[in-house]
């Protein structure tokens, strides 16, 4: 294994493995009722800050003024327009990162994670605001308020990685973190978990120089493997570092779980991989841009990831791709399904639609991982491309022949 290929694929990795003793510390001390809540909150908050200064250095201040504005404004803005100026200016600073940081250097990667970390956290808990499910509480002081919503958006577990967490189930937790042992044993089996995917990863890095040979679709394929193995071990991280600080039961919804990896590489539905991949971010998504999207909200939903993670050419491309992609198979499926009845002929459906999936998931990652336009073009002029465009194909054929249908 070559561990500083490790490092950029999985550049927040190292800082996680750091941050385990403080996590496992700040339970350790909750438990024994030696910090209360507002120290719970300052601790939570101190250590997202020297994280934050250890992991991105002077870039870290990226990361902080947009939290301090976004707490500034969920406090003095009336809910019924917090939600419009948190998301406008949050994505506004995020996207003027990603323009001046599009680089591979660590720090401005680290930071550029964090930030997009910080725009879920802080849109969440503006729609919360604005729905009424988070209010405000009276008779405190400005201080007393600002408090936990800095916690909230810069604690340490999940500065760097993990799965959402909502504002209310975070501070149901900080006060009872007192009550729940530590999950070490949970926490053990989620390392174990990341040790044998990077087995795995070392694995297949020492075949691919020897699949030069194969077809350009199976070396595609191998190399988006490559790079979901990378995904996986990180998710596990992050999840395992939020269960070490006693936050595994504040998260809605963790991005990877044994049945979710199963459901991720087996299904023959490219519509249940994009539900199950990175779950929590696909909620997040959902509720911030497709349920409340009047028009279009598949494509409207994959447009804003695309904007959200960067809008680099390959990104713009591999989300609409994609987008274009799961509406094919929600037309494509019952289709094809009505019509295998024999158990032959579901297993053959069931097989070749497989195939298919894995290998047009394989051309939306290397499409959306493309560092440049030129390797983008590469790709489209491949023998690659003819999957895609034949759903794309068949998509337009069943929208001539078929009534449209509500998803």
């Amino acid at each position: 294994m070559h561990w500083a290929d490790l490092l950029i694929l999985l550049p927040a990795a190292w800082y996680q493995l750091a941050a385990f003793l403080f996590a496992a510390l700040f339970h350790y001390l909750c438990a024994l009722g030696h910090l209360s809540l507002i120290s719970r909150y300052i601790f939570l908050l101190a250590g997202g800050c020297l994280l934050a200064g250890a992991a991105m250095g002077s870039y870290a201040t990226l990361l902080l003024i947009p939290a301090v504005s976004s707490v500034l404004m969920l406090l003095l803005v009336s809910p019924a327009y917090v939600h419009t100026w948190v998301f406008s200016l949050q994505m506004c600073w995020q996207t003027l990162c990603h323009l001046g940081l599009g680089s591979l250097v660590l720090e401005p990667t680290v930071t550029l994670s964090a930030i997009m970390l910080l725009t879920q956290k802080v849109t969440s808990l503006a729609l919360d605001i604005h729905e009424g499910t988070v209010l405000p509480q009276p008779g405190q002081g400005l201080l007393q308020r600002a408090l936990p919503l800095c916690s909230y958006l810069l604690f340490f577990p999940a500065l760097l990685g993990g799965p959402l967490c909502s504002f209310s189930k975070f501070q149901a937790q900080v006060m009872s973190l007192g009550a729940i042992p530590c999950p070490l044993r949970a926490v053990g089996w989620r390392y174990l978990g990341v040790l044998v995917l990077q087995v795995l990863r070392a694995w297949l890095e020492g075949w691919l120089p020897r699949m030069q040979g194969w077809a350009s679709m199976g070396h595609m394929w191998a190399q988006a493997l490559f790079f979901r193995l990378a995904y996986y071990s990180q998710w596990v991280l992050d999840e395992a570092l939020l269960e070490a600080a006693g936050f595994g039961a504040a998260v809605e919804q963790g991005d990877l779980s044994g049945h979710d990896l199963w459901t991720l590489e087996t299904t023959h539905r490219l519509a249940v991989f994009s539900r199950t991949w990175n779950k929590s971010t696909s909620l997040w998504l959902r509720r911030l841009v497709f349920q409340r999207c009047p028009a279009q909200p598949l494509l409207a939903t994959f447009a804003f990831s695309a904007w959200w993670h960067g809008l680099r050419p390959g990104q713009i491309f591999g989300f609409l791709c994609w987008a274009i992609m799961v509406e094919a198979d929600y037309r494509i499926h019952p289709f094809l399904s009505s019509r295998a009845t024999s158990c032959v002929a579901k297993l053959f459906y069931r097989g070749t639609t497989w195939v298919f999936t894995q290998l047009i998931i394989a051309y939306i990652q290397m499409a959306v991982e493309s560092e440049n336009f030129s390797v983008l073009c590469l790709l489209w002029t491949s023998y690659n491309s003819i999957l895609p465009l034949t759903y794309g194909l068949v998509l337009l054929l069943l929208l001539f022949a078929q009534k449209p249908k509500q998803n």
